[in-house]
């Protein structure tokens, strides 16, 4: 049986070219595009589903917001463009879907980020956020049947850019921008 290994933080996120179904065309996208951005990779089972369209949805109404902190979003599953076309054009939910829907009929980029399930064919629901320099910086794999949340992953970017902007300092549990950070050393030691 074939194993695949999800990518370690603080590495070169596995890169790809592959094709997208984006604002109503037939598009090729290839990681290295986003150097200089935050982007996150949304990984879903399949579409026309159950959980799928509740979670796409979601990020489709929270998309300006993670594009004002300069983030694209990249959703990806192993259906054909042709499927995300069929999709997008039938369902009220996904049509409101701006960010680019990946295809991996191959399991390709599933493969590469651990999220494939080989005896079904499908991806595990899997979140990575890759920094501005293709460096992966969180990642997160849930169970198929437990949905993600939108504000929650804005909460991670945010904490992301900002340990990123200030080197040295830290986000604690619940984090949000204008909270308290922590400086690691000696003196807090025992002290939280």
């Amino acid at each position: 049986m074939e194993e695949y290994h999800t990518p370690k933080i603080n590495t070169q996120a596995p890169t790809f070219t592959t094709k997208s179904y984006h604002n109503g065309k037939d598009t090729t996208i290839n990681l290295t595009d986003y150097k200089g951005k935050w982007v996150i990779l949304f990984f879903y089972p399949a579409d026309f589903t159950f959980i799928c369209p509740t979670e796409l949805g979601d990020m489709a109404d929270h998309y300006s917001a993670f594009q004002q902190l300069g983030v694209e979003i990249l959703s990806v599953s192993t259906d054909t463009l042709f499927v995300h076309k069929a999709w997008h054009d039938n369902s009220p939910t996904i049509a409101k879907i701006k960010f680019p829907m990946l295809a991996d009929p191959t399991g390709t980029i599933c493969k590469a980020y651990g999220t494939y399930i080989p005896s079904e064919g499908l991806a595990l629901r899997g979140t990575f956020i890759i920094d501005p320099d293709g460096v992966l910086k969180s990642y997160e794999l849930n169970d198929n049947s437990i949905g993600r949340s939108s504000v929650e992953l804005i909460r991670k970017i945010n904490a992301a850019q900002f340990v990123r902007t200030h080197g040295g300092e830290v986000c604690p549990a619940n984090w949000n921008p204008g909270s308290k950070t922590l400086k690691p050393g000696l003196d807090l030691v025992g002290k939280i």
